[in-house]
């Protein structure tokens, strides 16, 4: 705030306008106020101007209303088929931990019996079995990225199309 007591009455009317202020300052306000016409006189101005601004009527054309009534349902319909993709994608993954966790001993006892069988060092029969579980999660991984990239694109080349 500025030194000037003028200065610093402006600045809190229109901080008391856009935003709250202060006790302190709203006290400090109030007294000078009382006892500055020129101030009390920029208030009256302001609220006026405020009120003025708040009574203009703005018409719109029905067109206009229209569309923009019309993209937010689609954006609405779009969000909630969006939320139901996401509820399967978890219910999904969800499962998809359950049957890992249920056929993990088997699995780990196949690459075992595989890895014996072939003569193979353990290291390389586990590594396998760590590759067998991390791949599928790659997989969903980079599609998932890539669709989100795509559906960005998309976006983007429809904002340029409607600008």
């Amino acid at each position: 705030m500025t030194v000037n007591p003028h200065g610093k009455a402006r600045e809190l009317i229109v901080a008391k306008r856009v935003e709250s202020i202060s006790q302190t300052n709203s006290d400090w306000l109030g007294r000078h106020l009382e006892v500055c016409a020129a101030c009390r006189t920029l208030l009256e101005a302001t609220e006026n101007s405020i009120r003025a601004l708040r009574s203009n009527v703005v018409q719109i054309p029905l067109g206009i209303v229209s569309a923009t009534q019309a993209s937010i349902r689609m954006r609405a319909r779009t969000l909630r088929e969006e939320q139901l993709r996401m509820r399967s994608m978890w219910i999904s993954c969800a499962l998809s931990w359950v049957m890992g966790v249920v056929s993990a001993p088997l699995v780990w006892e196949g690459f075992k019996w595989f890895g014996q069988r072939l003569d193979l060092p353990s290291s390389v029969w586990m590594a396998g079995l760590a590759m067998w579980w991390l791949t599928p999660t790659a997989v969903v991984g980079a599609v998932l990225a890539w669709r989100h990239k795509n559906s960005r694109d998309e976006i983007g080349s429809e904002t340029k199309f409607h600008s």
